[in-house]
């Protein structure tokens, strides 16, 4: 990575309409802390900025299920959000709002800028209006049946089950969210960025010129983006909370939340800077030496990638003042138990209630969270496996470590660092062992492997026990005391050394570690050096480092998330979808539903969710694109019997000719199975 002077660093602004979950620590905000604490150990001037995305249709959405305003929604989030972030020791120089007022005049003052160059295209289109709440809807308003993947439930913005861009106009059957009932088409103006405008721009600037740079799961969604070709996206909407649109024929108009929402890290720089006397330009303009400009890096999500890399860059090329991101380090989906992660459904480990229940235990969250990072496809958190990791690296590896050499200290020298003798072959090589591992953490660090730097710190640990154990200083005692202190010395000096290491990964451990060894914190170039304590040191007092975490402990989660799934399941079933209005007879025979059996299946390139099946009709061997791919894998289904409507007129899914629709069963959390008969039938028969 190149080495700047100057760095901006951004993590997701999280919606102010509900809590922190484990899943946005694991995508954004952990390795995002760790990466500004391992530049400021190196003496980087940094601003690391965040804040509460407090727009969209998603606030109005909670506010109106509430009963209350959006403004009590955004209070009552931001306040819990910012708390929960303090408490778990993210180390932002600033958490802002988005509707704050200097957000706004800047959100304005960009949308009035690109205005002003004719970078807008003003279009009068016919988007859905809801007559019995009497206003336009939003993308998030609208819920149908995606054209893709045929999931019902749809948002008029993009499907999130097959990911696939959508219109509202583009849904079957489109539906309110506000009233549930069929919305009606009328005239509206709104203001549209060309996005196919800076596609040739944005091949060159990304795929060309950061083809080695971005993580490979980053690089190969906004391919994919870029090779569907771009399409305009309105910056506007028909909306009655955000930030104006500062036009006159514009009132009662608003900005598009992603258009004002990464705006709101320049916003909070902005204020960051006039708090603290800093010059925020220099950290988001370009300088009149390009060798000046500060290193802008968004640690982001994997439902974020394409805001980040594709229109929040071109936004920020069409205003032409400010530099480009250099990386977007984005993570993918951390799941939960087996299951996918789900606010809706209560499946989630909230940060809040994490802090109540483990008090004073954050590292151990930021611990096993970094060791399982979906850093390149999506990972699993698991209690059973938190229990383990904390019992058997932090407790028996980690802790035990600095346990035996600081009680050892104390017990033999009263507690002081005694001068080594003479070093054995056996002392040089742990040394030289010490003084290689900064410089390959430092390298997983500057290319994002959190996951690998962590595992080398935890090495550290590691070579300190073992050299305790091969040396044996409590036996030794009894026959060569001198021999004990270099053993000790060489102890105390690797544990000096962790304090310095683990304070990127682990801040609140190396705090506490630099108590108990007296000594004060430092920058990365001290670590690896073998005389990091002076020889008749004063230690400090010993505590343990970490405690076991309890059976009972993690029972009581368990328990708590299998209520989640009870009172889910209750919800569920007071809630059932209500019956579709009836059908004549007529209308339901030209269905034309046949069993089948599927022959061959493969993955659709460059998607996640499709599956390519071969399916034999029993008239005829045909293909279906399905997006079933993350319930089913493909080895896993060939040879099941399904129920397929071949009558379905054909349709291109990514460029494969899809000639049928395969029938799905979707429980309540978005889970898919088949629909198929009991025993073996002939494929070719009818479903009646």
């Amino acid at each position: 990575m190149k080495d700047f002077k100057r760095y901006t660093i951004t993590s997701a602004l999280p919606y102010a309409n509900g809590p922190l979950h484990i899943g946005h620590l694991a995508g954004a905000y952990i390795p995002a802390d760790i990466f500004v604490r391992f530049l400021r150990m190196n003496n980087k001037e940094v601003a690391f900025v965040c804040g509460s995305d407090e727009h969209g249709a998603a606030i109005t959405i909670k506010a109106k299920k509430e009963g209350i305003t959006p403004q009590e929604i955004i209070d009552k989030y931001n306040a819990q959000i910012k708390e929960s972030f303090e408490q778990f020791g993210i180390s932002f120089d600033i958490y802002h709002r988005t509707s704050s007022k200097i957000h706004h005049e800047l959100s304005q003052e960009f949308f009035l800028n690109l205005y002003d160059k004719g970078e807008f295209v003003e279009k009068y289109s016919e988007q859905y209006y809801d007559e019995e709440y009497h206003q336009f809807l939003a993308d998030r308003y609208i819920v149908g049946t995606c054209p893709n993947c045929h999931n019902e439930g749809a948002y008029g913005d993009q499907c999130e089950k097959c990911g696939t861009s959508l219109s509202p106009t583009d849904l079957i059957n489109p539906k309110s969210t506000l009233s549930g009932k069929t919305p009606v088409l009328r005239e509206t103006k709104h203001w549209y960025l060309p996005l196919d405008k800076y596609q040739a721009w944005l091949e060159k600037w990304l795929l060309e010129g950061k083809k080695d740079i971005l993580k490979s799961n980053v690089y190969g969604q906004c391919s994919s983006w870029l090779k569907s070709g771009l399409q305009a996206r309105s910056m506007t909407r028909d909306l009655d909370w955000g930030v104006d649109v500062p036009l006159e024929e514009a009132k009662g108009k608003k900005l598009y939340v992603w258009l004002d929402a990464p705006i709101g890290y320049i916003s909070a720089t902005k204020q960051w800077a006039l708090d603290t006397g800093k010059d925020w330009e220099k950290y988001w303009k370009k300088q009149e030496n390009p060798a000046d400009d500060a290193c802008l890096i968004h640690f982001i999500g994997k439902d974020n990638i394409v805001f980040h890399c594709i229109i929040f860059p071109s936004i920020l090329h069409a205003h032409g003042e400010y530099v480009l991101p250099e990386n977007i380090p984005a993570n993918e989906f951390l799941n939960l138990e087996g299951d996918k992660l789900s606010t809706s459904r209560n499946h989630a480990v909230w940060l809040h209630e994490y802090l109540a229940d483990f008090p004073g235990k954050q590292d151990e969250l930021r611990y096993v969270l970094t060791s399982i990072l979906p850093e390149t496809s999506d990972s699993e958190f698991t209690w059973k496996d938190f229990q383990a990791r904390v019992n058997n690296e932090l407790v028996a590896i980690f802790g035990n470590f600095i346990n035996r050499v600081l009680v050892l200290s104390h017990k033999y020298f009263d507690g002081k660092v005694k001068a080594a003798g003479e070093l054995s072959d056996k002392d040089k090589l742990v040394l030289s062992e010490l003084e290689r591992y900064p410089k390959t953490i430092s390298s997983s660090l500057s290319q994002y492997r959190f996951r690998e730097a962590l595992a080398h710190f935890m090495n550290v640990a590691r070579l300190g026990n073992k050299y305790l154990a091969d040396e044996e200083p409590w036996k030794l005692i009894k026959t060569d005391e001198d021999r004990v202190k270099t053993v000790l010395n060489i102890g105390l000096q690797i544990a000096a050394n962790l304090a310095v290491l683990a304070q990127p990964f682990l801040p609140h451990t190396a705090e506490k570690l630099f108590q108990m060894l007296n000594f004060q914190d430092r920058d990365w170039t001290a670590a690896g050096n073998p005389n990091l304590l002076e020889n008749d040191h004063q230690l400090g007092e010993v505590q343990l480092l970490f405690e076991k975490i309890a059976d009972e402990q993690i029972d009581a989660q368990l328990a708590k998330l299998a209520q989640a799934k009870v009172d889910n399941a209750k919800t569920q079933t007071s809630t059932a979808e209500p019956a579709k209005a009836n059908i004549a007879f007529d209308q339901f025979t030209p269905l034309d539903i046949r069993v089948g059996k599927i022959l061959t299946a493969e993955k659709v390139a460059k998607t996640k969710k499709l599956l390519k099946l071969t399916i034999d009709t029993g008239i005829d061997q045909r293909t279906v694109v399905s997006g079933i791919a993350e319930f089913f894998n493909p080895e896993d289904i060939i040879g099941r019997q399904v129920s397929i409507l071949v009558n379905l007129e054909p349709r291109e899914i990514k460029g494969i000719l899809s000639q049928g629709m395969i029938l799905m069963a979707e429980d309540a959390d978005g889970r898919l199975d088949f629909v198929a008969p009991q025993s073996n039938i002939q494929p070719g028969s009818i479903v009646r």
